[in-house]
C-alpha cells in the first residue's frame, strides 16, 4: 500500500479534507457534513502535494473552471467505477435523474444511488448533478444545502428551486 497524504482546505461550502497517494487524489470529504473524516494516524499531512487540486477547486468555486485536470484514483467495485465514470460525463450545469443514470450504466436507480453515495471524490466526480426524477435534490453526503450550493454555482435548474422561487 502506498503512503497516504492529506490536507484540509477551505471552500465556500466549508472545509474539505483531501487525501492522496503519491500518484493521484483519492478522497474529497466534506468536513462540515454529518461525518467529518479523521485522517488515519499513518497518513502524512502535506499541503504542497495538494497545490494543483486546491487551485482547481478555488477556480471551480470562482466560476472559472468547469472540468478538473488532476489525476484521480477511485477505489471501488467495477460497478461503482462504471457509475462514477458516467458521472464525469454529465456536463457542468446540467442534471440527470437517478433513473437516467441507471439507464446509462444498465442498472436500476437504487443501485446507482448507492454507488453515487459512495463516491469518494465528490465535486470532481460530480455526484451532485444527479437528482430525483421530480427534480428534488434527494440525499447528498455533504448535505442538501451543499448540493444546492454546488448546483446553483453551476447554474443548474432543479424543480425544487423553481417551487421555492415561485412562493
Amino acid at each position: 500500500m502506498h503512503p497516504m497524504f492529506w490536507h484540509e482546505t477551505t471552500s465556500p461550502i466549508g472545509p474539505l479534507l483531501l487525501a492522496a497517494d503519491a500518484h493521484a487524489l483519492r478522497r474529497v470529504h466534506f468536513q462540515a457534513g454529518p461525518q467529518p473524516l479523521t485522517p488515519l494516524p499513518e497518513w502524512r499531512r502535506e499541503s504542497a502535494r495538494f497545490a494543483d487540486v486546491t487551485r482547481e477547486l478555488a477556480e471551480y468555486f470562482a466560476g472559472e473552471r468547469r472540468v478538473f485536470g488532476v489525476a484521480l484514483a477511485m477505489q471501488g467495485s467495477a460497478f461503482q467505477k462504471s457509475v462514477w465514470r458516467a458521472l464525469t460525463e454529465i456536463p457542468y450545469g446540467e442534471t440527470i435523474s437517478y433513473g437516467e443514470l441507471a439507464r446509462r450504466v444498465g442498472s436500476v436507480p437504487r443501485a446507482v444511488g448507492m454507488a453515487n453515495g459512495a463516491n469518494p471524490l465528490p465535486i470532481l466526480v460530480p455526484c451532485h448533478r444527479v437528482i430525483g426524477a421530480d427534480g428534488s435534490l434527494t440525499g447528498f453526503g455533504g448535505g442538501l444545502a451543499v448540493k444546492r450550493a454546488l448546483l446553483e454555482l453551476e447554474g443548474a435548474a432543479c424543480v425544487c428551486d423553481l417551487f421555492s422561487r415561485a412562493s
